[in-house]
Parts: C-alpha cells; structure tokens; sequence
C-alpha cells in the first residue's frame, strides 16, 4: 500500500517537532528536515548554544545529516523543510549543496537571506515560503518574548 505523496505541512510539522526539541534546549527554535523521495534522511534543530558554534544552525545540521546519509555533497533531488527563512550563511551553504527545493516557514525579516540584494540560492532550488508560517513564527516569538522578560 503506498502512502502517497506527503504534503508540505506534513514535513514542516516535523520540522517543528524538532523546533521543539531547540526549545527544550533553550536554543532558538528552529528546526529542519530534508526530504528525498518522500522520506525524512535528516533532522536537526539549532544547536548553537549546545555546541558552543555559531554555525550549528538547524539546516547546517541537516545538510551534514543528509549529505552522509546519501553518501554525498549535493542534495539536488531533495527538499529543505525549515521553520525560519534561511539566513546567509544557510542559504550559501544550501546554494553548494544544490539542493532541489526550499520551504521554510516564518520569514525573517531581520536576517534571512532574502532580504540580500544579490541572489545566494542556487538559480535551480525551488523556494516555497510561509508555509505554516503562523505556528513556525508564534514559537519563535514566544521564545524571544520569554528571553525579553527574563532580563528585565
């Protein structure tokens, strides 16, 4: 029996699942997956604080995951699910890895990558924005409403 195609919401609700997971860290809650023929191969969430590496961002963790997972650098037949808009150094890093497609939920409007004059995604990776954008965006503005009135 074949399950069929899963949605884009099915895969971002697993990528905030691992949002959840950052969160439980006190990390920023972002999380990732990365899809190849319908199939989760990675899963990641930040772990900047953890690691002590301003590089461990969620997607850097799930190209690392996905590109030992196939057995090699470049994710062209895959998908990107992301719960916040890459930021430059994601989307430079998504751009070497060639993957096939982005989707990503809340956008960033302070540093995500769309917000450069010059494009740093591959010219061939299919980019879906603002999928479940409200509940990738409440987390996060949860997150850094709480750390706001923790320092007050």
């Amino acid at each position: 029996m074949s399950l069929g195609i899963m949605s884009d919401e099915h895969f971002m609700k697993i990528a905030l699942q691992e949002a959840q997971l950052a969160l439980e860290k006190d990390e920023v809650p972002v999380g990732a997956v990365i899809v190849y023929a319908n199939q989760i191969i990675a899963r990641a969430h930040n772990l900047t604080e953890t690691l002590n590496d301003v590089t461990a961002h969620a997607e850097m963790q799930a190209f690392t995951s996905a590109a030992d997972y196939i057995g090699g650098k470049y994710l062209r037949e895959c998908t990107l699910y992301v719960t916040l808009e890459p930021c430059l150094m994601c989307a430079g890093a998504s751009y070497w890895t060639q993957i096939g497609k982005i989707v990503y939920g809340a956008h960033d409007a302070k540093r995500g990558y769309s917000k450069m004059t010059d494009p740093v995604i591959h010219p061939e990776t299919e980019i879906i924005g603002g999928v479940m954008e409200k509940e990738c965006s409440e987390l996060l503005s949860n997150f850094f409403s709480e750390k706001r009135k923790l320092k007050k």
